[in-house]
């Protein structure tokens, strides 16, 4: 059975790739879109996260860090890149291409995938708080649609406990779905904070109409 392994191909143009532990080239895999926090001081590293999410259930993929990271289009024009190589060279869900962000990242995630609902099957920021005054809305029966959990610490500031609390009533004053859990400590990616995407995730995908292979029992 083949090693999960990190992958830094030349067609690759700069991102970073995982391909999962046992990896069978005719299976539809789900596609995870990481998008770190390149203006924070906690490091990342996709290969140590991807351990501690699921060393078997998904591709995953980190666009290049390229630019401004405060260029909201430019890292958007990069997601988009990521997602057409990687579909070219592995076989992906189209319905099962998931956006996660960490805190900086966390709010472009949330950005992205609100801008395009019908892309994405769903959207998870770690730390990231959702922008508020930005009218993603727009496309409100799409969002509605699409599943979104934004996972907290408990040590933040009042400020953000506001922030919150301002999203949780947008949420529902628009009908959207929105989870949220709030976790001690102020890592963005414990290994008790990437379990329970894992298993957030599996639920969402379990939960589709179409069958999933055995595997997402685990």
């Amino acid at each position: 059975m083949a090693a999960s392994r990190l992958t830094t191909n030349d067609w690759l143009g700069g991102d970073r790739l995982f391909s999962p532990l046992g990896f069978e080239p005719g299976y539809d895999y789900p596609l995870l879109v990481w998008l770190p926090d390149h203006t924070g001081s906690e490091p990342f590293d996709l290969g140590r996260t991807m351990k501690r999410v699921s060393l078997r259930n998904f591709v995953a993929v980190e666009p290049a860090a390229d630019g401004d990271p405060s260029d909201h289009d430019a890292r958007e024009q990069a997601v988009w890149r990521a997602i057409d190589r990687v579909r070219d060279r592995i076989a992906i869900h189209p319905d099962r291409i998931y956006l996660v962000g960490q805190a900086a990242g966390g709010s472009a995630a949330f950005r992205i995938a609100c801008r395009h609902p019908q892309a994405f099957g769903g959207v998870v920021s770690l730390g990231g708080p959702f922008p508020l005054d930005e009218g993603l809305f727009s496309r409100l029966f799409e969002v509605r649609r699409l599943p979104m959990l934004l996972c907290c610490n408990a040590s933040h500031s009042v400020a953000a406990a506001h922030h919150t609390d301002r999203t949780l009533r947008l949420f529902h004053a628009a009908g959207a779905s929105l989870a949220m859990r709030i976790y001690p400590g102020r890592k963005h990616c414990s290994k008790a904070i990437l379990g329970d995407v894992n298993r957030w995730l599996m639920d969402e995908i379990c939960g589709a109409s179409v069958p999933m292979r055995p595997a997402c029992a685990r």
